[in-house]
This record gives structure tokens, sequence and C-alpha cells, in this order.
């Protein structure tokens, strides 16, 4: 399934968390009318419910949360290790691993989340410290990287859409559905229940961040409203809004659906072009009460204080700024 977050990365509500432990669930819906005839929505097109590898990784629980600070985002030198137990032991990545433990801990979790399989993790004892860490697989979205080869382009673009998707640098675990196909173009699997649960279409998230290129998103279809906002300060922004000072290494590109192609049933994105360059996709979809509203009486994150009914001057959820 395609829940996830950044930590998390990838946590999403119905079964994707720990199998796609953190990464993120990309799912959209499109009603699709021709010819004067109504068709099933995508997600009553599918058939029956797919049983996931992180539907299995995580005992029928397919959230995937999402909750990864891209502060200091580096991946340098890791495409070429590969993510086997091999390429993890090699003095490379090592150095790389204690430029930063925390942070680089936390972002091998999503990596390992996102790019190998639900029933495997790798480990990795640091020379320097002694220390063991153990991540757990979860989507499989990069087979060949995660066996140990060079990440191909495609996985690079894979894995770099699957971070930022996963990305909230408030630090909040967030569910989110993850939609889309990984690196050798299979659909990541869904469930009917998993596009139930989450019914709100969010974003399109691309890039490649082992090149430098950086990373993408576009909001897909409706923007928030103003009174609306999210504790996922990558995923959907408002009227006009295209950059969010809480996620600064998300390039806001505006629309997806002005940038990227959707697959033949509307379902997901597969690709998009920025720049003159075509980058792998894939989308996310969230639950309607992870948008929060002015008004609610709670000031969360994504709001502010002031003396309007704006998400960004809500008085009656965050006072009047007035000490």
């Amino acid at each position: 399934m395609g829940f996830t977050s950044f930590e998390g990365l990838r946590s999403g509500v119905a079964g994707r968390v720990a199998g796609r432990s953190m990464v993120a669930w990309v799912l959209t819906s499109v009603l699709v009318t021709g010819c004067g005839v109504e068709e099933l929505p995508y997600e009553e097109q599918q058939g029956p419910e797919l049983r996931t590898q992180e539907q299995a990784a995580v005992e029928n629980n397919g959230l995937s949360l999402n909750g990864l600070s891209l502060n200091g985002l580096s991946l340098n030198g890791l495409s070429l290790n590969g993510l086997s137990l091999n390429g993890l032991s090699t003095r490379d990545f090592a150095t790389w691993f204690n430029s930063n433990p925390a942070g680089n801990d936390q972002l091998m979790r999503y990596l390992v989340l996102c790019a190998v399989p639900a029933n495997e993790s790798r480990t990795f004892k640091n020379p320097s410290t002694g220390v063991a860490y153990t991540w757990q697989g979860g989507m499989g979205l990069a087979p060949n990287w995660a066996g140990g080869a060079p990440a191909t382009e495609a996985e690079q673009q894979t894995i770099s859409a699957c971070l930022a998707a996963h990305a909230n640098n408030y630090g909040l675990h967030v569910p989110i559905s993850l939609l889309g196909r990984d690196a050798n173009e299979s659909t990541i699997p869904f469930s009917s229940e998993e596009l139930k649960t989450f019914s709100r279409r969010e974003a399109c998230f691309f890039g490649n961040v082992f090149t430098n290129e950086g990373l993408f998103a576009g909001n897909d279809r409706n923007a928030l409203a103003l009174d609306e906002s999210t504790s996922r300060p990558c995923g959907l922004v408002g009227f006009g809004l295209l950059s969010n000072p809480a996620c600064t290494q998300v390039q806001r590109v505006g629309q997806c659906e002005n940038y990227c192609q959707l697959e033949p049933n509307g379902g997901f994105y597969t690709q998009c072009t920025f720049n003159g360059k075509t980058y792998k996709a894939l989308t996310t979809r969230i639950r309607t009460q992870d948008v929060n509203h002015c008004g609610d009486g709670v000031c969360q994150q994504g709001e502010r204080c002031g003396f309007g009914i704006t998400a960004d001057s809500c008085l009656l959820d965050c006072g009047s700024c007035v000490l």
C-alpha cells in the first residue's frame, strides 16, 4: 500500500507504515465521464482489495507516517554503495553516516522504508561508536539499489519522490497514502479502503536529491481554502502560495496537472516535467480530518495568531498575538 509519512517518511492509516514503513501513500482518484456515460471512480475500477507488503509488515495496519526532517538533507555518495549489507559496511558509508548520526539515522529509516521490501531490514554497526542500527524495509521501490547495485536514475528519482512525500519539518507524524510506480514501473499496491480513508487528494512529488537537482511538489487538484491548513508543510498549500517557510527544501511548482502526466485510469501521476527535465513522480492523499479549519477551537501547526478568520490570522484558534 502507499501510506507514508516523513518521520516520518511514510505513515499512512491504512496499512503502509511498517512495510512501506515510513514512506508515503500516494493515491489519487478521479471521476471520469465521457460520451454521456459516467464511469466508476478510479477506486471502484481496481477490483478486490490488495494485501500489500506493508500491510503484512504492520499486521493489517496500513498507515504510513510522514515526519522526516529535510533540514540538512544530503545523499552525496549513497547512490554508489547500494543498500546491501556490504554497501553499508564501507568506509564511505560510515564517514557519511557519522557526519550527522542522529539526522542520518532518521534519513536511513525512510530510505530503507522506501527502497527495501517489507520483509527485509538493513543493519549498520557504527565502527566509531559500536552502536548498531536496524532499519526496516517497506515499499521496495528500488529493488536493484536495495540489492547492492548502484542506484539507477529511475531509482534515484523514485526514492527522492518518496522522501519528499514523507517530509515534515514540523516533526509531526501525519498519516498519508502514497500512490505511483516503483523504479521498475510496477504499480504500488493499494486497496479501495485506503482510497476511501485517504479521500482528499494532496500533492505530487518529484526530483532527484542524489544529483542535487532538487525536490519539487505541486497541488493535486484544489488548493486549500483561506481558512484551511495542514500539518504537512510540503503537501497542500493555499491559493497563491508557492512556498512554505517550514518546507524550504521542496520547491512548489503550482498545480500538478500543469507539469505531470496521469496514468491511464487517472489515479496518480507517473511523471512530471520541470525546467526541461522529466522525473518519475509519486502522488499523495490525506484524510479529510487532517485538513485543519480556522474556528475549530485548536491552534494547530499551519495556523497562526491574528485578528482574522483565515489560517494565517486565526483569532478563534490561536488568539490575537498580543502578549
